[in-house]
C-alpha cells in the first residue's frame, strides 16, 4: 500500500482525511500530531486512541516545544515582534514548527505523500505547502478537505455513515492553544466590529490584587522568574504564564493581511508572551545604543512579517537571527512588572550595562562628560548643512 504522512489533531477535518485516505483511496495513513506547547498528556493519549480507532496505521506524537522556542520564538523576543504592534504570532509561527516536524516524519516513515486538513480559505495551506515543497520536494501533497471543497455538514454525514462515534457539536468558539499563546475565533472575529465576550477566553480573570514579578534576563534570553531560575527558557515562559494568565492579560483581537491577500480579525490571549516581550524591550532601550534599536526595529519587522507568511526557510532569515543574535550581548539584567486585572505595567530595570548609569550625568539636571561651551560648537556644528541650504536657497530666489 502507498504511505501518506497525516498532520493530525483529532479534529473534525483531520479525522475525515483518515477515513477518505484510507477508503476511498487506499493509503496506509500514518498520523502525526506535533505538539507546540498546547497539550496536556492525557489529550495526547486521547487523540492518540481517536487516531487508531479511525484505522491509522501508526500514530506518533513528537515534542517540539524546546526546538519551536530555539528556532523560532527566541527571535520573536529578541525582535520584540509584535505582527501590527499587536500580536505576538501565536498561531502562525508555531506552524512552522509543525510544518518541518510533519515533514521529517515523511522522511522517517519512507511515504510517497503527505496529507493536512487545511481548507482553500486561510493561512495554514499556504505555511503547510511550502514547506513541503522544501523539504520534501517530490512528495505528493493532499488535502482533502481544500480540494473537494467540504463543507462542516458533509463531513459530519460522512464520518456518520462511517460509523465513526465523535462530538460532532460544532463549539462556539475555536481555540488554538500553543505555549506562545492561543487564538480565538468566533463570530465576533467575522466582522470588522466586535470584541469577544468574556466567557469566550480561555482563561478567565480570578486574581485581582496587583502584584510584582521580576523577571531575569541573560543575553536576551528569559531565564528567570523572581527567586525562581530555569533549565530552558520554555520552563520560565510557561511558569509566569501562571501567574500572568489569572489577571486576564494579553487579551486583543490581531487585524492583519493573510498571505492570500484578504483582511482578517482573530482573537488571542497571550499573557506570558506578551509581558515579555514588553519587558524585553524595556530592558533593551536601557542597554542599547539608537541604532542598534533602530536596525532592530526594521529587521525585526521584516522577520515577523516574513515568518508569518510562512518563509522560515529563506535564508534572510539565517542573516536576520545572526544580527539579533549578536545584538543580545548586553541584554542581560532584571526587569520589573507590575500586574493586574486587565492590565501591566513595566516599572523598572536594573543591569550593570545600563547607559542610563549617572556617573555619566542625570537627563535633564547635570552632565559630567561635556561643558556648555562643548554644546555651543556641537549645535554649530551638526546644523552646519542645514544652515548652507537655507543660506543658498535664500540667496537663490
Amino acid at each position: 500500500m502507498k504511505k501518506v504522512v497525516l498532520g493530525f489533531s483529532g479534529g473534525l477535518d483531520t479525522s475525515y482525511c483518515v477515513k477518505y485516505l484510507t477508503e476511498e483511496k487506499g493509503y496506509e495513513v500514518h498520523s502525526v500530531i506535533v505538539n507546540t506547547g498546547g497539550f496536556t498528556e492525557e489529550e495526547l493519549v486521547e487523540i492518540e486512541k481517536r487516531a487508531y480507532n479511525l484505522g491509522v496505521k501508526s500514530h506518533k506524537a513528537v515534542n517540539t516545544v524546546h526546538s519551536y522556542y530555539d528556532n523560532v520564538i527566541k527571535y520573536l523576543v529578541f525582535g520584540n515582534v509584535l505582527k501590527n504592534n499587536t500580536y505576538p504570532l501565536s498561531v502562525s509561527a508555531e506552524r512552522m514548527s509543525q510544518a518541518i516536524a510533519i515533514a521529517e516524519h515523511v522522511k522517517e516513515v519512507g511515504a510517497t505523500a503527505v496529507a493536512h486538513g487545511s481548507t482553500g480559505a486561510g493561512n495554514d495551506q499556504v505555511r503547510f505547502d511550502m514547506i513541503f515543497h522544501i523539504m520534501i520536494p517530490g512528495v505528493e501533497i493532499i488535502t482533502p478537505i481544500r480540494d473537494l471543497k467540504l463543507s462542516r455538514e458533509e463531513e459530519i454525514s460522512y464520518l456518520k455513515g462511517k460509523g465513526v462515534q465523535m462530538n460532532f457539536e460544532k463549539a462556539a468558539y475555536s481555540i488554538n492553544k500553543g505555549i506562545w499563546g492561543t487564538s480565538v475565533g468566533g463570530k465576533e472575529t467575522l466582522n470588522s466590529n466586535g470584541f469577544l465576550p468574556e466567557e469566550a477566553w480561555p482563561t478567565q480573570l480570578s486574581r485581582t490584587d496587583a502584584e510584582q514579578v521580576k523577571l531575569h534576563f541573560e543575553k536576551g534570553e528569559l531565564t528567570g522568574v523572581n527567586d525562581k531560575t530555569f533549565s530552558h527558557p520554555t520552563e520560565a515562559i510557561q511558569y509566569l504564564q501562571t501567574l500572568a494568565g489569572p489577571f486576564a492579560l494579553g487579551r486583543d483581537i490581531h487585524v492583519g493581511d493573510t498571505i492570500i491577500g484578504i483582511k482578517g480579525r482573530v482573537g488571542f490571549e497571550a499573557a506570558a508572551p506578551v509581558v515579555i516581550i514588553k519587558a524585553h524591550h524595556a530592558l533593551e532601550k536601557h542597554v542599547l545604543t539608537k541604532w542598534q534599536l533602530s536596525w532592530k526595529d526594521q529587521l525585526s519587522q521584516f522577520y515577523g512579517n516574513w515568518l508569518h507568511e510562512g518563509q522560515i526557510m529563506d535564508p534572510v532569515m539565517r542573516d536576520i537571527e545572526a544580527y539579533l543574535q549578536n545584538s543580545q550581548q548586553h541584554v542581560t539584567g532584571d526587569v520589573f512588572v507590575t500586574l493586574q486585572p486587565y492590565r501591566f505595567q513595566v516599572t523598572g530595570i536594573e543591569s550593570v550595562y545600563d547607559l542610563m548609569s549617572s556617573k555619566f550625568g542625570k537627563y535633564g539636571e547635570m552632565n559630567n562628560g561635556w561643558s556648555g561651551e562643548d554644546v555651543r560648537g556641537f549645535s554649530k556644528i551638526f546644523g552646519n548643512q542645514t544652515m548652507i541650504w537655507h543660506q543658498v536657497s535664500e540667496s537663490a530666489k
